[in-house]
């Protein structure tokens, strides 16, 4: 690469990375660029916010980029990273590794004509296009993030976002919601034990 960019990973953080993201493969074709290149212009374009055509060609080739980027999200890889650096963070702060308690919220999204089942109607929101859950710790972090459509009411969205989270997170016993979890139109926030 001719151009550093402020996305780009430090020593220290490849480092970090690096045992988590899978080897390249011995059989095929040898690799042109390396996985901290990959990287990097992932990172790029996930800062700066820009269309995966647009990469600047100090990167590889925005179609490669996008290709590991997409086979990551498959295997889990970016799920394993994220698990990886939050435990890790959980850890420098002393915190226990696995949180005990979370935060459950949605947010429902406007989307193009395009997605047959996975678009909806959430009528509470009048808003027609996909909803997504997400489960944070009490630092914020992510723990679980589901998408699926927005009619899905948030009674039933909880359920799908922690119906893999037991094996996962094994500590976590209580959960803070709004009133629309409840499903009784309560005001105001409520600790709800998971178990």
């Amino acid at each position: 690469m001719e151009k550093a960019y402020a996305t780009d990973l430090s020593n220290a953080e490849w480092e970090c990375l690096e045992p988590h993201v899978p080897p390249p493969n011995r059989r095929g074709r040898p690799r042109v660029h390396t996985t901290r290149e990959i990287l990097d212009a992932v990172f790029f374009v996930l800062r700066s916010g820009c269309p995966w055509r647009l990469l600047p060609r100090d990167f590889p080739p925005w179609e490669t980029v996008y290709f590991w980027f997409r086979m990551w999200r498959i295997d889990g890889t970016w799920e394993r990273l994220n698990a990886t650096l939050r435990e890790r963070l959980r850890a420098s702060l002393g915190r226990e590794v696995h949180p005990s308690a979370g935060i459950v919220d949605s947010q429902s999204v406007k989307t193009t004509g395009v997605g047959g089942e996975a678009r909806g109607y959430d009528g509470g929101k009048k808003v027609r296009g996909r909803k997504r859950h997400l489960l944070v710790d009490t630092e914020g972090l992510v723990l679980e993030a589901k998408v699926h459509s927005a009619k899905v009411p948030d009674e039933d969205g909880i359920r799908l976002l922690l119906e893999h989270a037991r094996d996962r997170l094994p500590r976590l016993s209580h959960l803070w919601v709004d009133a629309g979890y409840r499903g009784t139109g309560a005001r105001g926030g409520r600790r709800r034990s998971w178990a």
